[in-house]
């Protein structure tokens, strides 16, 4: 019963990795590989009973919020970013966009021939007919990203803190309660005697 918050985190994390790996977004695949790593530091603490990783997981989603903060903010070109200019996500590489921009849901890929706007080795393309545009279908990724971490976050604060009341509670051997167990009393009054052999 506690394991579908993590379990549905994996599940988007790794449906988003898919989708960056496709179109070749170097820092959002680094930053998916770690978010997997942390989503399976989370299920172990859950299963195993063990708060701290719980705690460390809790930690990495305030991050995780964080990156798709920029995300959101890079696709809605927030301040000074500009998808045109910088090349962040692909760690300046390549000129590779998300997948999402030629196979968006209704867009037609339309290949512009004899282009001298396109560097070696590249094509130049036109985009059309897209019902929702990529920088749209990114942000709405990076949202749902956010309101799961949140949920996470919450979830993993929330189990930490059950496992820890159980491990202040929990009763070692009989432990100290009223069964009338009393540790053994040092003596004043031994005498240590010598041993002859």
């Amino acid at each position: 019963a506690l394991l579908p918050s993590p379990a549905l985190l994996q599940v988007a994390a790794l449906e988003r990795q898919i989708f960056d790996f496709l179109g070749y977004q170097w820092a959002p695949i680094l930053a998916n590989f770690l978010h997997i790593m942390a989503v399976i530091l989370g299920i172990f603490g859950t299963i195993q009973y063990r708060s701290r990783y719980l705690m460390m997981y809790a930690v990495w989603l305030v991050l995780w919020v964080g990156w798709n903060a920029f995300i959101i903010c890079f696709y809605l070109e927030v301040g000074r970013l500009s998808q045109d200019r910088d090349f962040i996500m692909t760690f300046n590489t390549s000129l590779h966009r998300s997948w999402w921009m030629e196979n968006g849901p209704g867009c037609l890929v339309t290949p512009v021939l004899n282009s001298n706007l396109a560097p070696e080795d590249h094509h130049v393309i036109t985009v059309s007919g897209c019902l929702l545009d990529y920088q749209y279908i990114e942000v709405v990724s990076s949202a749902t990203q956010i309101f799961l971490a949140l949920f996470g976050f919450v979830y993993a604060c929330y189990v930490s803190k059950v496992f820890l009341e159980e491990e202040d509670s929990f009763d070692f051997i009989g432990g100290f309660d009223s069964y009338g167990y009393q540790a053994p009393q040092k003596t004043s009054h031994l005498q240590l005697q010598p041993l002859y052999t």
